[in-house]
Protein backbone atom coordinates (compact mmCIF):
# COMPACT_ATOMS: atom_id res chain seq x y z
CA UNK A 1 0.00 0.00 0.00
CA UNK A 2 3.21 2.44 0.96
CA UNK A 3 4.54 1.53 -2.28
CA UNK A 4 1.39 2.42 -4.29
CA UNK A 5 0.82 5.88 -2.73
CA UNK A 6 4.42 6.82 -3.02
CA UNK A 7 4.39 6.23 -7.09
CA UNK A 8 1.31 8.20 -7.28
CA UNK A 9 2.46 11.20 -5.43
CA UNK A 10 5.53 10.43 -7.85
CA UNK A 11 3.06 10.55 -10.57
CA UNK A 12 1.37 13.82 -9.44
CA UNK A 13 4.63 15.52 -8.92
CA UNK A 14 5.59 15.06 -12.45
CA UNK A 15 2.40 15.63 -13.86
CA UNK A 16 1.23 18.71 -11.83
CA UNK A 17 3.51 21.61 -13.00
CA UNK A 18 2.81 20.24 -16.68
CA UNK A 19 -0.68 21.53 -15.96
CA UNK A 20 0.30 24.45 -13.87
CA UNK A 21 2.71 25.87 -16.67
CA UNK A 22 0.96 25.03 -19.79
CA UNK A 23 -0.84 28.12 -21.75
CA UNK A 24 -4.63 27.98 -22.42
CA UNK A 25 -5.35 28.27 -27.05
CA UNK A 26 -6.07 31.96 -27.50
CA UNK A 27 -4.60 33.61 -24.06
CA UNK A 28 -2.31 36.34 -24.13
CA UNK A 29 1.39 36.21 -22.46
CA UNK A 30 1.60 38.81 -19.31
CA UNK A 31 4.56 40.49 -19.10
CA UNK A 32 7.03 40.70 -21.61
CA UNK A 33 9.44 38.69 -23.40
CA UNK A 34 12.76 38.43 -22.04
CA UNK A 35 13.71 40.04 -25.72
CA UNK A 36 11.66 42.81 -24.74
CA UNK A 37 12.75 43.72 -21.19
CA UNK A 38 15.38 44.95 -22.22
CA UNK A 39 13.36 47.87 -24.10
CA UNK A 40 11.30 48.75 -20.76
CA UNK A 41 14.68 49.30 -19.35
CA UNK A 42 15.82 51.74 -21.53
CA UNK A 43 13.05 53.74 -21.37
CA UNK A 44 12.10 56.47 -18.16
CA UNK A 45 10.04 55.33 -15.10
CA UNK A 46 7.70 58.23 -13.74
CA UNK A 47 8.56 57.54 -10.32
CA UNK A 48 12.25 57.79 -9.97
CA UNK A 49 12.85 60.10 -12.82
CA UNK A 50 9.33 62.39 -13.64
CA UNK A 51 7.06 62.44 -10.50
CA UNK A 52 8.87 65.16 -7.87
CA UNK A 53 11.03 66.37 -10.03
CA UNK A 54 11.84 70.01 -11.03
CA UNK A 55 10.30 71.65 -13.80
CA UNK A 56 12.57 74.77 -15.21
CA UNK A 57 12.33 77.42 -18.11
CA UNK A 58 14.37 77.95 -20.80
CA UNK A 59 16.48 80.74 -18.52
CA UNK A 60 17.02 77.95 -15.54
CA UNK A 61 14.68 79.57 -13.20
CA UNK A 62 12.65 76.48 -11.34
CA UNK A 63 9.03 76.91 -12.06
CA UNK A 64 7.52 73.77 -10.45
CA UNK A 65 7.77 70.41 -9.92
CA UNK A 66 5.45 67.46 -11.69
CA UNK A 67 3.29 66.14 -9.81
CA UNK A 68 1.37 63.29 -11.72
CA UNK A 69 1.42 62.58 -15.43
CA UNK A 70 -2.01 61.97 -17.40
CA UNK A 71 -2.13 58.66 -18.96
CA UNK A 72 -5.39 58.46 -21.95
CA UNK A 73 -7.28 55.57 -22.71
CA UNK A 74 -5.20 54.82 -26.21
CA UNK A 75 -2.04 54.46 -23.82
CA UNK A 76 -0.05 57.72 -24.44
CA UNK A 77 1.31 60.51 -21.92
CA UNK A 78 -0.53 63.33 -22.48
CA UNK A 79 -0.47 66.17 -19.97
CA UNK A 80 1.97 66.44 -16.84
CA UNK A 81 0.77 67.94 -13.75
CA UNK A 82 2.80 70.76 -12.36
CA UNK A 83 2.62 72.10 -8.77
CA UNK A 84 3.04 75.53 -9.50
CA UNK A 85 2.54 76.43 -6.10
CA UNK A 86 4.28 78.23 -3.03
CA UNK A 87 6.71 77.19 -0.94
CA UNK A 88 6.38 73.26 0.46
CA UNK A 89 2.79 73.35 -1.20
CA UNK A 90 1.33 76.45 0.49
CA UNK A 91 -1.15 78.08 -1.40
CA UNK A 92 -1.02 75.36 -4.15
CA UNK A 93 -1.81 76.05 -7.82
CA UNK A 94 -1.65 72.79 -9.98
CA UNK A 95 -1.78 73.12 -14.14
CA UNK A 96 -2.10 70.47 -16.68
CA UNK A 97 0.47 71.20 -19.27
CA UNK A 98 0.99 69.12 -22.25
CA UNK A 99 3.45 66.86 -22.40
CA UNK A 100 4.49 68.28 -26.25
CA UNK A 101 5.35 71.49 -24.56
CA UNK A 102 8.24 69.84 -22.96
CA UNK A 103 12.08 69.59 -23.58
CA UNK A 104 14.33 67.86 -22.07
CA UNK A 105 18.32 69.49 -21.47
CA UNK A 106 20.15 66.89 -20.18
CA UNK A 107 18.48 65.80 -17.65
CA UNK A 108 16.15 68.63 -16.72
CA UNK A 109 12.57 68.97 -17.78
CA UNK A 110 12.39 72.41 -19.51
CA UNK A 111 9.47 74.63 -20.63
CA UNK A 112 10.30 77.12 -22.37
CA UNK A 113 9.20 80.46 -22.10
CA UNK A 114 7.49 79.77 -19.15
CA UNK A 115 7.58 81.48 -15.81
CA UNK A 116 6.07 80.23 -11.78
CA UNK A 117 3.49 84.04 -12.21
CA UNK A 118 2.22 82.42 -16.17
CA UNK A 119 1.77 79.18 -14.43
CA UNK A 120 0.21 80.50 -11.36
CA UNK A 121 -2.65 82.72 -14.20
CA UNK A 122 -3.50 79.31 -15.72
CA UNK A 123 -6.84 77.69 -14.48
CA UNK A 124 -6.04 75.02 -11.52
CA UNK A 125 -5.73 71.47 -12.59
CA UNK A 126 -8.75 69.37 -10.81
CA UNK A 127 -9.58 65.21 -10.91
CA UNK A 128 -12.47 64.76 -12.47
CA UNK A 129 -14.60 62.43 -9.86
Amino acid sequence: MKRQATAVLAALALIVPVVVQAQVAGSTLLGVSYGELRNVTLGWSAKRQILGHPVYNNVDERIGAVEDIIVTTDKSVSYAIINAGGFLAVAKHTVAIPVSQFQLNGEKLVLPGATKDALKATPTFEYAN
